[in-house]
């Protein structure tokens, strides 16, 4: 591995990678292979997560083509030298910084969205000028399997490279030097990749995750954020790290909110969720489990039955009257949505901000003053006024976490700025070279220093 990895920094520092016209050129291929090998990746995906197509790609290979475009479109901009104002006191001179790679990279990702994690982030480092190790999940086998076929198809395995296998894989792979690490997962597992990093100084991206709550006041559309937070919360069968992980909604229209939900679930997957191929399934036996200890019985409003020989769950809505229940302890991570009533906005910000920031926060009112005491208020990574899950798929805004939900933004110009460090450079004439900086300072006057400084 280290052997590998000891070629790969020998071709960086041919060069090669710095050209412009050449990154671009790998983007274009890289688009072009996924688009000839899109069946397979649905494929891959429906026996990983029993995705459909449609869900596929709408949440995994389009949002990845959109990301290569904008970055095929914009890397020749983005490399070009930052010009600012110098302050007089440096007078003459020029100021700008430069976008240079950190260099060998490592992306781990995780199995809930294999694909879209994967090879988003590797857009990112490659349009910034980097090499890369890529280390996808060992849980999505098939999906691990044909993204590995594609990178080798695209590049030569000393610019990136692939590492496939279980946990003791990217355990050997954190022992190793790298000039920037990118992970996306678990809180848990960050920390671990965290410490790995700072034996090195490394710096990292973490992209985490976290309970991301909605908010339903009164004055909200009741029906719309019903049907717009069931979207969100059964896209991928919850296992998304951006899915709404529990609900508070305004005590007088709780009712009306969870007659909606049902309505929105029954017409979305109809009553035989089990054979219903376009609803997804857990990724595995262990993650099922785990939903299922989340289920208390006496919460449940709706579902709840599961179905072990297809790994699936139905959608369930839980009454939760406490804050101790199960499934507020810790991520869901699954098709279960605990319903929190409340009487006054004060409640839910007082709550949000005991517990550890969250990814997303999704409020739902048309009452300026609540959007705008939440905004101010409450620390998030990015959410959504009115609706969920879609400021993530956005090429024009950042995307990332804050505290426990992590650290870093990618996604369009954020992704190059992430993989790219910026040199700053002040250069001075030679023409004029004023005296006043020099010793003897008791020749100096300082009235002529505080007024160019202050």
């Amino acid at each position: 591995m280290e052997n590998k990895i000891a070629k790969q920094r020998e071709f960086f520092f041919s060069q090669k990678t710095k050209n412009v016209e050449y990154r671009i050129e790998k983007l274009k291929k890289l688009k072009q292979v996924i688009k000839e090998r899109e069946n397979e990746i649905c494929k891959a995906l429906e026996r990983d997560l029993g995705k459909s197509s449609v869900e596929s790609y709408m949440a995994e290979i389009g949002m990845v083509l959109e990301d290569l475009n904008y970055a095929i479109k914009h890397t020749k901009k983005w490399s070009k030298r930052e010009y600012h104002l110098s302050p007089i006191a440096q007078f003459p001179s020029s100021s700008y910084r430069i976008a240079e790679p950190y260099g060998i990279t490592l992306i781990v990702s995780p199995w809930n969205y294999p694909f879209l994690l994967t090879i988003q982030p590797l857009v990112g480092a490659i349009s910034a000028g980097n090499c890369a190790v890529v280390k996808p999940s060992e849980f999505s086998v098939y999906t691990s399997k044909i993204m590995k076929e594609l990178i080798e198809e695209v590049f030569e395995p000393e610019y990136v490279s692939v590492y496939l296998g279980e946990k003791e894989v990217a355990e050997e792979l954190l022992e190793c030097k790298f000039d920037y690490i990118f992970y996306t997962g678990s809180t848990r597992v960050g920390k671990i990749v965290m410490e790995s990093a700072a034996k090195n100084l490394t710096p990292v991206t973490l992209e985490l995750g976290g309970k991301s709550p909605c908010i339903v006041d009164e004055k909200s559309n009741i029906r719309l954020a019903a049907k717009r937070i069931i979207f969100g919360k059964m896209l991928n069968c919850g296992q998304t790290c951006v899915a709404p992980d529990y609900v508070f909604v305004q005590k007088n229209v709780k009712n009306d909110f969870i007659k909606y939900c049902k309505e929105y679930i029954e017409k979305f997957i109809g009553k035989d969720w089990i054979t219903n191929k376009e609803y997804p399934k857990m990724i595995s036996e262990r993650q099922f489990d785990r939903m299922i200890n989340l289920i208390e019985k006496d919460d449940i409003i709706y579902g709840g039955e599961h179905d072990r020989k297809s790994l699936k769950i139905q959608p369930t809505l839980l009454d939760n009257k406490s804050f101790k229940s199960k499934a507020m302890q810790e991520e869901i991570f699954g098709p279960i949505l605990p319903i929190i009533e409340y009487e006054n906005i004060e409640e839910t910000i007082k709550y949000i901000n005991e517990n550890n920031k969250p990814l997303a926060l999704y409020l739902f009112t048309n009452n300026k003053k609540v959007e705008k005491r939440i905004l101010k208020e409450v620390s998030f990574g990015g959410g959504c006024i009115n609706d969920t899950i879609i400021h993530l798929a956005s090429t024009k805004l950042g995307f990332g976490g804050v505290g426990y939900s992590g650290m870093g933004e990618y996604h369009g110009k954020y992704s190059f700025k992430t993989f790219s460090h910026y040199k700053s450079i002040i250069n001075k004439s030679t023409l004029i070279d004023l005296p006043m900086r020099y010793h003897p300072y008791k020749k100096i006057n300082d009235k002529l220093i505080r007024m160019f400084m202050k």
